[in-house]
């Protein structure tokens, strides 16, 4: 019987790909691992209306993690359009599966290392060590919205804030509601997760991004909450920024920052601009942390266009192993990974398109092998 199981979900597009690359790379590593298939993706809600089938929540379940690949998501009016005709005018409403994933076994942490590799030519600076800690439930992406706003909501918000009634003159038929809720509970979480990975690993600072001089509430409850957390680490350094100028201040001087703590939308806005200081998605890993399981994904999309013909940059997915490995406690393993990955980029020979190169995805991932 293997040591793990490890839910293998491929998805859309170019994850098959780049998922080929992982097992490669694992199986180099001897990873004593079953890898149990899922469904999830677009095929699947073309053709049942559920791009999460309850099955694969079922089969995750018995497993310790999982490894994604990519996903495709599109707009709520293109996903209807795009159901099988049996299933059309049915009810059905496309919600992201990996959002889904999130809620459904509270990964409530997602862990973004933004590091320069020596050797990778699209890094913005060699020194850029930057750990992105984004809330993964609750913020802007809660998924509590409503198109058109119903009678009953906007009678409650229009009873207790004055600044809703002046909207009712459009018509209720053409307002969009998005809500950003956000938690003391969560907040605390995702600030205490940030600062326990800083005294692990011996960083000095962690800087909590939002904007509380326009959204008072939230933005001020999470700014409240990091201040109570960072208290209980004296020797922890506490930043508070603006989204908007941490954006320009990541381009400026990225090397002054250590572990950024945002939530939901604006950790996703940080974690692709820092992602882009050090090579660009084809370099951004990711893993979804809750208390007792762990969804590990690349942050690039499926690039449809690109399936199949392994072209795309695999070192984000094989990046993204490293991290399970991590959490798996297999530290040597994952070292060794990660090591192998930097002798590939520092030599400079093997490199897809994005990198000036000619080879393919596959041919990195068996450089990297080759190197293990």
């Amino acid at each position: 019987m293997s040591k793990y199981r490890i839910a293998w979900l491929p998805g859309d597009g170019v994850g098959h790909d780049v998922m080929e690359c992982a097992r490669l790379v694992l199986d180099r590593l001897g990873l004593d691992a079953e890898y149990v298939p899922g469904d999830i993706g677009w095929e699947f809600w073309k053709s049942e209306g559920e791009g999460l089938p309850e099955r694969t929540i079922e089969m995750m379940q018995k497993t310790d993690c999982a490894l994604f690949g990519a996903i495709t998501s599109k707009p709520k009016d293109e996903a209807a359009g795009e159901l099988d005709p049996a299933l059309k005018d049915k009810g059905y409403v496309y919600f992201s599966p990996i959002v889904r994933l999130r809620q459904q076994f509270n990964l409530h942490t997602n862990l973004r290392p933004c590091k320069a590799y020596p050797g990778n030519p699209l890094n913005y600076r060699d020194d850029v060590d930057i750990v992105i800690f984004r809330e993964n439930t609750e913020g802007m992406y809660s998924g509590v919205e409503f198109h058109p706003l119903p009678q009953a909501v906007f009678d409650v918000l229009s009873a207790n804030h004055p600044k809703m009634a002046k909207f009712e003159k459009f018509g209720l038929e053409n307002i969009a509601l998005s809500t950003r809720i956000m938690t003391r509970q969560g907040c605390r979480n995702i600030v205490t997760r940030a600062f326990e990975y800083a005294q692990k690993y011996g960083r000095k600072s962690v800087t909590v991004v939002d904007k509380p001089n326009v959204l008072r509430e939230t933005g001020g409850l999470m700014i409240r909450t990091a201040r109570e957390v960072a208290a209980k680490y004296p020797g922890i350094d506490l930043g508070e920024t603006n989204i908007d100028a941490q954006c320009m201040w990541l381009l400026k001087n990225p090397q002054n920052y250590e572990i950024l703590v945002a939530e939901n939308m604006f950790g996703d806005i940080l974690s692709d601009l820092a992602a882009q200081l050090v090579g660009g998605l084809g370099f951004a890993c990711s893993a979804n942390l809750g208390d007792n399981y762990a969804v590990f994904e690349p942050t690039h999309g499926s690039a449809p266009k690109y399936a199949g013909q392994y072209k795309v940059n695999p070192t984000a997915m094989l990046l993204t192993a490293k991290m399970m490995l991590e959490w798996l406690g297999e530290n040597d393993m994952a070292g060794r990974l990660e090591g192998a990955v930097a002798a590939v980029i520092a030599e400079g020979q093997v490199r897809t398109y994005d990198l000036g190169g000619d080879n393919t995805s596959l041919e990195v991932a068996e450089a990297v092998a080759a190197k293990l």
